[in-house]
Formats: structure tokens, C-alpha cells, sequence
């Protein structure tokens, strides 16, 4: 087994390597370093591949349960479609749902989801 460590906005993400990426709370990247992060998660994907990702949307700043406290660093419908308008979307929603994930993750959350597919072609 071979491993890494490094900052997500830091590693290399090696192109068309993954059958799935999946990022779940990745909301603690400026703004601008999300764009980059994100088109890398995107590339790295193999034809066929699927993303899976996990985030709050703005309304959680109303719950206070978890997450970043700056609006820009939340996810909206069309920051995600735009962020991944050349994949495949499959599933793209906002909710709200009753979370537990330890001390700093417990309540009422505001989150959306996304799986999207990267084209065979």
C-alpha cells in the first residue's frame, strides 16, 4: 500500500487516474483555490468516472452546527453546476437534515449534495 499526505489544494491529483473521487466537507479552501481545486478533482476522474461531493449550503450559517462561518466558502446549486459543468450531473440537491458527526458536526444542517459522471467520450 502506498499513501500520501498532503493539503488537498496542495496535492498533485494525477489525471484520469480515479473511478471515483469523493469529497465530503472540503469547504475550508479560499474561494480562489477552490476553482483550481475542484477543475484537478474533475480532471483526475477516468471516463465513466463519478464525483461524489458533500457541502453546506448558505443556509447553515443560520444553524451554527458545523462548517466554515464565511459565505463564500459555502456551496450553492449554481456554484456546483458551473464548478462542474463539464461533467455529467446526476444528482444535484440541497437540504436540510438532522446531522451527527461528532461534537462539531451535531444538529440541524443546511448541506447539498452532488454526484456527477465524467463523459466516456
Amino acid at each position: 500500500m502506498r499513501y500520501e499526505v498532503a493539503r488537498v489544494e496542495d496535492w498533485r491529483w494525477p489525471a484520469a487516474q480515479f473511478d471515483v473521487v469523493a469529497a465530503i466537507f472540503v469547504q475550508f479552501v479560499a474561494p480562489a483555490a477552490r476553482r483550481v481545486l475542484f477543475e484537478r478533482m474533475s480532471a483526475s476522474l477516468t471516463p465513466g468516472g463519478l464525483l461524489l461531493l458533500e457541502g453546506y449550503t448558505p443556509a447553515q450559517l443560520k444553524y451554527a452546527t458545523g462548517g466554515p462561518k464565511q459565505v463564500e466558502q459555502l456551496y450553492t446549486e449554481e456554484l456546483l453546476r458551473q464548478a462542474f459543468g463539464s461533467l455529467e450531473i446526476l444528482e444535484l440537491k440541497a437540504y436540510e437534515a438532522e446531522l451527527d458527526e461528532g461534537t462539531r458536526h451535531r444538529g440541524m444542517s443546511a448541506v447539498i449534495d452532488v454526484v456527477a459522471r465524467k463523459p466516456l467520450a
